[in-house]
């Protein structure tokens, strides 16, 4: 049984030679009516395969300096690999991103316990978060898809009942841009990111040590054993996390960095060196030199978690049979801090009934 597959073509652009992958449902237990898979379409050609499954970007093409379309996100070619191989491909995940120590914090004077799905830590809203879930079709068009779930009281774990929308949106600049509102009945803590593994060059074929990453932070968060913050916001200046100027991200991932080591490799928060506003303000840029294309971040959030996939080992097997090596993919999720509910010192993450939580990020591709 395939997926519905909604082709949406803009202003006569064709879509003969994308690099699109079509995702086959092959899960017994899942319906034709539940797995919706859209193809949306710029006037440039960029385009993007977004499913309802886990709110996942599946595939994103867009050209190199030859213009060339090529598909530049890690994923898999079919529902059943989704749902039994890597969480987080393409995904938006919640109810909170990153980890939580103990899988456990204090809101309201009650104490909430999470599932430990990360050793003795809570990871990504827990295995059966958002990005496990098929959320429901608001709208779509030719540039945009509308995507909305709601989270029980007690989903996970935590308090309230929460609607979360996403919107999905490429733009005429060549952006991906994800637009996040959600509300609450019952006060919680909420932190969404959105988690596409990243190879600008190849999709995922080689190591992403040769891209060249600027990131916009001067400070950012020190982790103990199970990549915890310590609390303490560190410097950048003079260690291998220092991106305000380029730097290849395999320069300096494997010198003898007591977090470098703790992490094995990159996979921190950094500390945007945001002006204050909500507008969208450029936090990271990558570069890949053998294909031109170039990736620039924007987002409204405080903070992003810098990943070198550092946990492939060739046995992730994705699109077009790819087994995933060591290093072979970057993810740059915008957010606020891991554990801010056990750090009163860090940027709030609490939502309020009666209060609107709103982000934008946009990752917004070019060549040079």
């Amino acid at each position: 049984m395939s997926y519905r597959i909604l082709l949406i073509a803009a202003f006569g652009v064709t879509l003969a030679g994308c690099q699109s992958h079509n995702i086959k449902n092959e899960h017994s237990m899942m319906s034709a009516d539940s797995t919706q898979t859209f193809l949306i379409q710029n006037e440039t050609g960029m385009n993007a395969l977004i499913t309802n499954y886990g709110a996942k970007v599946v595939s994103l093409n867009v050209p190199d300096r030859k213009g060339q379309l090529g598909d530049v996100v890690l994923g898999y070619d079919s529902l059943s690999d989704y749902l039994s191989g890597e969480k987080y491909f393409g995904a938006i995940v919640g109810r909170y991103a990153n980890r939580i120590k103990d899988g456990k914090f204090i809101l309201g004077g009650k104490t909430y316990q999470l599932p430990l799905n990360d050793g003795k830590n809570h990871l990504h809203g827990g295995d059966t978060g958002i990005h496990s879930r098929f959320w429901d079709v608001k709208n779509v068009d030719k540039k945009s898809v509308t995507l909305q779930i709601e989270s029980s009281d007690g989903d996970n774990g935590y308090p309230g009942n929460v609607v979360l929308t996403v919107t999905y949106t490429l733009t005429a600049d060549n952006s991906l841009r994800i637009d996040y509102e959600a509300t609450t009945d019952q006060e919680t803590v909420v932190n969404f990111t959105h988690h596409s593994f990243f190879n600008l060059r190849d999709g995922g074929k080689t190591p992403i040590t040769n891209h060249v990453l600027t990131l916009h932070a001067s400070r950012f968060n020190s982790v103990e054993s199970g990549l915890i913050p310590t609390g303490e916001l560190t410097p950048v200046a003079g260690t291998p996390f220092d991106f305000t100027s380029p730097h290849a991200i395999g320069e300096r991932i494997n010198q003898p960095d007591s977090q470098l080591i703790l992490g094995g490799g990159y996979d921190h928060n950094f500390i945007l060196d945001r002006p204050k506003g909500d507008s969208l303000w450029l936090a990271a840029t990558v570069y890949e030199p053998e294909t031109g294309r170039v990736m620039e971040v924007f987002t409204t959030e405080p903070a992003m978690q810098f990943y070198s996939g550092n946990f492939f080992d060739g046995t992730t097997v994705g699109k077009g049979k790819t087994p995933y090596e060591y290093r072979s993919a970057l993810c740059l999720e915008a957010q606020h801090y891991p554990d801010s509910p056990n750090h009163p010192d860090f940027p709030s993450t609490v939502l309020r009934p009666g209060e609107i939580y709103q982000q934008t990020t946009a990752y917004r591709f070019s060549v040079r």
